[in-house]
Formats: C-alpha cells, sequence, structure tokens
C-alpha cells in the first residue's frame, strides 16, 4: 500500500509480490507460539519492505490473562523454529563471540595441535536424521574467521588486519589475532613484510612479526621512520645483462660439472582425458615468451657470462612427442634418464619438454619438463602451472591467453639485486651490514661435520645421488605444531633443533651448521615470476652444555631470526667474503640441508583433463644430506601429515643407512614433543632392532652392514 501511495505502478508492486522471498507474518506467530513469547508484528518505519517484530515474555503475566488466538500455520519441517533465522539479538551476539573466542584458547591450552578445532561456531540444536543420528550434512558450514575478536581502533591496525586476511587468505581477522594461529608461516612472512612496505611504507623485520604476532602488538612495533628498502621496478638495461649472483655460481658449478643433469629440474605432470597436443605445445610457448628468464642464454665474452634475452619469435621450447610404454611403471626408468639431459647454457633454452603416450588408449600421457636451475627454482613452481594451466585453456578455445602483465622480468631483478645490496665499502650498505652480521656469526665454523658413513669420502665428489622418501603421520605433525606455536617458533625450527640433535648424537659435535633454502622473493613484485631467486642460510646450532630440547629451541629460534634479518647476502658471496679451506670433496659451509617446503599449492586444473604433478629426481646431488618435510593439511587447515624425501650422497651413504636415518629422525621427533623439557642426553636414538645388533657386536657376534650409518 505503501509503495502505490508513492505512485508506483500496480505491476511493478504484483512483481515484487511474484518475487518475495521473505518470511510469512503467521511463522513467526508460531514461533514465538513455540518458543513461550507473544509476537507482536507492525510495518517498520525504516523502509516499505521491513517488519518490525517484537517478542515479548509471557513470564509474569497473571494467570488469567488472555492471550490472543494464534492461527495455526505450515510450517517446512526443513526449517527449525530458531530465533536466527528471524530476528537479531546485539546481547547474545556479542557475548557468543566471546564465548566462542574463550573456548579457542582454552582449547589450544589443554589439547594437542592437531586435536584444536579449526572453528568454532554456535548452533541452536544439532540436526537430525529421521532415524534420530546426527545428519552431519545439515550442519552449517563453519567460517574461518576471527571469533568476535576486537576490531581495528586506528588506521594502521585496520591495514595490517586487511594485510592479514589478504596474505593469509582468512575472510576476518581482528586485532587480537596472531598471525601464525592463523596460518602463518616462514614464507607467508616473507610475503606479509613486502606488503606492509608496499602499502605502509616501512620496513618490518620478520624478528619483529614473531615477536608480536598479534595486529595489535605489531601496529604498535611498526615504526614509522623505518624508511622503506628500495623497491623492485622496471629498470633501464645495459648492453649486457649480467647474471645475479646465485645464477653466476650455478654457471660456474655447471661448467665444472661434467656429469649429467646436476643442475636439471624435472618436472613430470600426469595428464588423463582428452589432450590437445597442438594447443599445450602453444601454451609451452607462450609461457617461454611470458617469463623472459625461460628465453635467456648464458654465452660468454672473455669468460664471463652475461644475460641474453632472446626474442619470443626466436624462443621455441622442444616438445617431443614419444610413444610410450604401457604404464607409469614402464615409463619410471625412460623418466630418469631423460631428467639426467645437460643443458648448453650458452645456446640451449633452459627449459625443454618431452611428452609421452601411454598405451594405446589415446587418453593416458605423461608431460616431462625439465628446467636448468639458472632459470626456475621450488618456489616458481605455482606460477608456472598458473600460467601453463591459463595458456592451455585459452588454446583450446582457439585463442590467445590473456594473462596481466607482469610488473617486472628476473632481468629487472638481477640490476635491482646490486642496487640494493650497495657497494661493500661501503659501511653503511646493506651489504657491509650483513656481511658484518656473518662474518661473527660463522667464525670458527668447523670445516665439515664428521658423520658415521659406508665408506671414505672420495677426493672429489661425484655429485652422483639417490632419494628415500618417507611418511610421517598427523600425530606426529600436529604435536611438532604444536611445540612450535607453545614456544613463539615455526615449524622449520623445531625440526631444525630435532636434526641437530640427531647429527650431534650422531658423533657430529655440538657445532653443527645446517643449510636452509629460503624462496628469496622480498619484494612482491616477484610473487608471480618464475626465476632462481632462492638462497641460501647457514643455521648454525649449538648443542653444547647438553640443554633441554626446549632450550636448544629457544637456540634455533634466536639463530634463525637473526639469520632472517640478514638474508639478502648471496650465499655465494658469503662464501668468497668467508674463504674456507676448499675442497672438491663435499659442500662449503654446510654438508646437511634442511627445507620445510610449504610454497603455495601447485593449481593443476583444466577442462577435460586430470593433472597429477610429481618432482623426479635426476640423480644428483650436491649434500651429503638433503632433507625436504612438505606439510600436508586437511579440509579445514589443520595438520594431517608430513611428507618428505632425503637426497643423499651416494659417495658416503648406502641407501639402507639413509632409511635407517629417516628412522632415526622420527624418534628422536617423537621423543622431544613427549618431554620438550628432557635433556638431550635422554633423547633416545636407537631402535630395538639397532640396540640388538650393538649388543651383538658387544658379544663378538657378526653383523652386516654399517650400525652407525
Amino acid at each position: 500500500m505503501r509503495a502505490l501511495d508513492k505512485g508506483e505502478p500496480l505491476a511493478h508492486v504484483r512483481e515484487q509480490f511474484t518475487l518475495t522471498a521473505g518470511v510469512d507474518p503467521e511463522e513467526l506467530h508460531a514461533l514465538g507460539e513455540a518458543m513461550g513469547y507473544r509476537t507482536e508484528i507492525t510495518w517498520s518505519a525504516a523502509a516499505a519492505d521491513r517488519m518490525d517484530v517484537i517478542f515479548v515474555s509471557r513470564v509474569g503475566a497473571a494467570a488469567g490473562d488472555r492471550e490472543p488466538d494464534l492461527v495455526g500455520t505450515y510450517l517446512p519441517a526443513t526449517r527449525p523454529r530458531t530465533p536466527e533465522r528471524h530476528a537479531n539479538n546485539p546481547v547474545a551476539t556479542r557475548g557468543s563471540g566471546v564465548l566462542l573466542h574463550e573456548l579457542r584458547d582454552y582449547a589450544k591450552e589443554h589439547l594437542p595441535a592437531h586435536m584444536v578445532p579449526a572453528a568454532v561456531l554456535r548452533i541452536e540444536r544439532l540436526p537430525l536424521t529421521v532415524n534420530g543420528k546426527l545428519d552431519r550434512r545439515a550442519l552449517p558450514a563453519p567460517e574461518f574467521e576471527s571469533a568476535g575478536g576486537r576490531a581495528p581502533r586506528s588506521a594502521r591496525e585496520e591495514a595490517l588486519c586487511g594485510l592479514f586476511r589478504e596474505v593469509l587468505g582468512v575472510d576476518g581477522v581482528g586485532i587480537d589475532d596472531s598471525f601464525f594461529d592463523l596460518g602463518g608461516h616462514s614464507l607467508l612472512a616473507t610475503r606479509l613484510v613486502s606488503r606492509v612496505r608496499a602499502e605502509l611504507g616501512v620496513e618490518m623485520s620478520i624478528r619483529v612479526l614473531f615477536e608480536a604476532p598479534r595486529v595489535a602488538e605489531l601496529a604498535e612495533r611498526l615504526d614509522a621512520t623505518t624508511r622503506a628498502r628500495l623497491p623492485l621496478t622496471a629498470r633501464p638495461r645495459p648492453e649486457r645483462l649480467p647474471l645475479s649472483s646465485a645464477q653466476h655460481r650455478l654457471w660456474f658449478l655447471h661448467s665444472l660439472d661434467k656429469e649429467a643433469g646436476t643442475y636439471t629440474i624435472p618436472w613430470a605432470l600426469r595428464l588423463t582425458g582428452r589432450l590437445d597436443a597442438g594447443a599445450l605445445r602453444a601454451a609451452l610457448g607462450d609461457v617461454v615468451a611470458r617469463h623472459e628468464v625461460l628465453r635467456t642464454v648464458f654465452p660468454e665474452v672473455d669468460g664471463e657470462p652475461y644475460q641474453l634475452v632472446l626474442a619470443a619469435a626466436d624462443a621455441r621450447p622442444e616438445l617431443d612427442e614419444i610413444a610410450g610404454p604401457a604404464s607409469l611403471a614402464g615409463l619410471r626408468p625412460v623418466l630418469d634418464e631423460a631428467a639426467r639431459h645437460r643443458f648448453n647454457l650458452a645456446t640451449e633454452l633452459p627449459v625443454r619438454g618431452r611428452l609421452y603416450r601411454l598405451g594405446e588408449s589415446g587418453d593416458e600421457f605423461v608431460l616431462l619438463l625439465l628446467f636448468h636451475h639458472i632459470a626456475c627454482d621450488g618456489w616458481s613452481y605455482a606460477p608456472l602451472a598458473h600460467d601453463l594451466m591459463a595458456a592451455y585453456e585459452a588454446r583450446c578455445a582457439g585463442a590467445a591467453p590473456e594473462l596481466p602483465a607482469l610488473p617486472v622480468q628476473y632481468a629487472d631483478y638481477t640490476l635491482w639485486q646490486r642496487e640494493l645490496l650497495g657497494d661493500e665499502n661501503d659501511p653503511e650498505s646493506v651489504l657491509a651490514r650483513q656481511v658484518a652480521y656473518w662474518k661473527g656469526q660463522l667464525a670458527g665454523l668447523p670445516e665439515r661435520i664428521e658423520l658415521p658413513t659406508d665408506r671414505p669420502r672420495p677426493a672429489v665428489a661425484s655429485q652422483r645421488g639417490d632419494m628415500v622418501r618417507f611418511e610421517w603421520d598427523a600425530e606426529l605433525h600436529g604435536k611438532l605444531s604444536e611445540l612450535a606455536r607453545a614456544e613463539g617458533a615455526s615449524l622449520f625450527m623445531v625440526l631444525q633443533a630435532g636434526l641437530a640433535v640427531l647429527l650431534s648424537r650422531l658423533g657430529a659435535g655440538d657445532d653443527i651448521p645446517i643449510g636452509m633454502p629460503i624462496a628469496g622473493r622480498t619484494d612482491e613484485a616477484l610473487d608471480d615470476l618464475v626465476g632462481f631467486f632462492v638462497n641460501t642460510l647457514v643455521m648454525r646450532t649449538d648443542t653444547s652444555g647438553n640443554p633441554s630440547f626446549r632450550e636448544l629451541l629457544g637456540r634455533v629460534r634466536e639463530t634463525a631470526l637473526g639469520a632472517y634479518a640478514n638474508q639478502d647476502v648471496p650465499f655465494e658471496h658469503l662464501v668468497e667474503v668467508l674463504n674456507p679451506e676448499r675442497s672438491m670433496s663435499h659442500h662449503p659451509l654446510f654438508q646437511v640441508s634442511l627445507a620445510v617446503q610449504n610454497a603455495a599449492d601447485v593449481e593443476l586444473r583444466v577442462p577435460g583433463l586430470r593433472i597429477g604433478a610429481q618432482l623426479l629426481s635426476n640423480g644428483g646431488t650436491r649434500f651429503d644430506a638433503f632433507f625436504s618435510v612438505t606439510e600436508k593439511v586437511d579440509g579445514v587447515g589443520g595438520p594431517s601429515g608430513l611428507s618428505g624425501f632425503v637426497e643423499f650422497s651416494t659417495d658416503v651413504f648406502d641407501r639402507v643407512s639413509v632409511e635407517r636415518l629417516v628412522g632415526r629422525f622420527e624418534r628422536v621427533l617423537r621423543a622431544v614433543v613427549m618431554d620438550a623439557g628432557g635433556l638431550l642426553s635422554g633423547v633416545g636414538v636407537l631402535g630395538g632392532v639397532e640396540r640388538g645388533e650393538l649388543l651383538g657386536l658387544g658379544r663378538g657376534g657378526v653383523v652386516s652392514g654399517v650400525v652407525g650409518g
């Protein structure tokens, strides 16, 4: 009636009646009756399409008071009579928000990490099936966001809440929410640092984030007077482009290494469905055209290499179609052999592919992509996959891909890196200050750690290797994460401390250097770029004095935060400055490396194809042992297990010895999460079988193999 009074056409008013998804007023009366309230309904003064509904309690009414008759109405069984469907209750909403926040905190204090709910929500009653059992499908979907925390009080807090949401991929953040409780880790911390730099114009260290992980604390710690570092933008290019520091060392090592494939990164994709090989070939060309580093060759003048970026029209990556065996198992040795391809960096693109057709069905394929490490790293897989999938889908539709332009290319990064680091002769330069830190941190570092090996180390390492894979369960993953959170550490720090305990107990001493690869993508302009940005940090671990594991973890945390703050010095330059005694038999500064893989998930989806990816071994290694651990999460983001592998040198280790090493590592981790306060001397390393072998040795029995390995 109000709409007609305002002159709206009758046809429009009728249309609104047919479109309405509103609530029948009689349903509101029935709801009030069911809950013991009297219901008063009037037209709202706020808007023509709303009603004001008041539920008045009958408590206190005289016994003889007559209530108005209520009309019986139809209430669908799928609609529970809950007040939330029809009304808001501000007091209850605020109270439940505080309650949910307190429940989450209580759960974190009293439950192991893998049992802490990822989300908590309030419902009036549990939905039941017709048989009276819990109807899980009818439960409302949880919202993974801040549970009623305080809202931002300042522009800086509001900006940080927004950046937390963006980097962590959550829908809501309050100022009392912790970056790490919401799923943050070291790689995402680096990304947050770059976003804070870009949005707020201030420089934030990762140490500050670890020490003040909540928005309110972090806002207070940010120093507006700390000028943001030099931003990465496209730069004018000289006639000859220099290599980045990491590229230069890799080029040098490649020139010395005559073994095939040591620096080749193989990536295998299993494709099931109707594949358009022509579209795939065009898509690979699109990716190479998009990322200059994939169409860069490295000629040299007077023994000095430089980057030569080829025109996109002249850079056509190889993609050979090959009839493969009938099964994936039969193809495996073929893939292993292909992965040993040795690139000619002076003339050959650093990427090539092979497409194998399995059997006669015509819908089973394996795409093997080979990259030279000089143009790609492990964190490049996400942008590679995204761009390749988008390009393939477009080419299948007969169109060129329409991807947003990249803000910079790898050549811009190379020039920016030199400008950022500055002159080492300038004591105020980034390079000089960080080199000074590392000189102090690594002074007196042992030339190499001594481990029980299966054979003497050769004078010249062959760099031939093998791989042992392993899986650890969700319970251990959850307990490791719980310990990390309780000690204000990261999962990597806990694993590093555990590995140091293992190596120390195996005879490596109490001064344990462990290598740590980091993404090196310290500017947001690099997020979607393919290239070789990874840097390596030397994590020196002091296990002396028989500390508790908790105390050791504190030492590791302090060392790691110092390393993160000085991560810009290229490892190659650090080796030159520290000038350790050179040897062709082992890696400089450290021989054991550890990585926790928490890069962005690789999206592999295109219509008509099922795609699975797997990294292969190229049969080479630069270290005695490289431990790689990948976190797995369940559907709500909780820990669901750890998978990994150890890439080891066959010069010094047999496979069975490394399998034992993995078992001992797991044994150490299970021991320390059960008793982080226990002394390192009490941490068991050997299993029952190994103890039996040692007892046999003590009685003069004969056993095969190397027990210590």
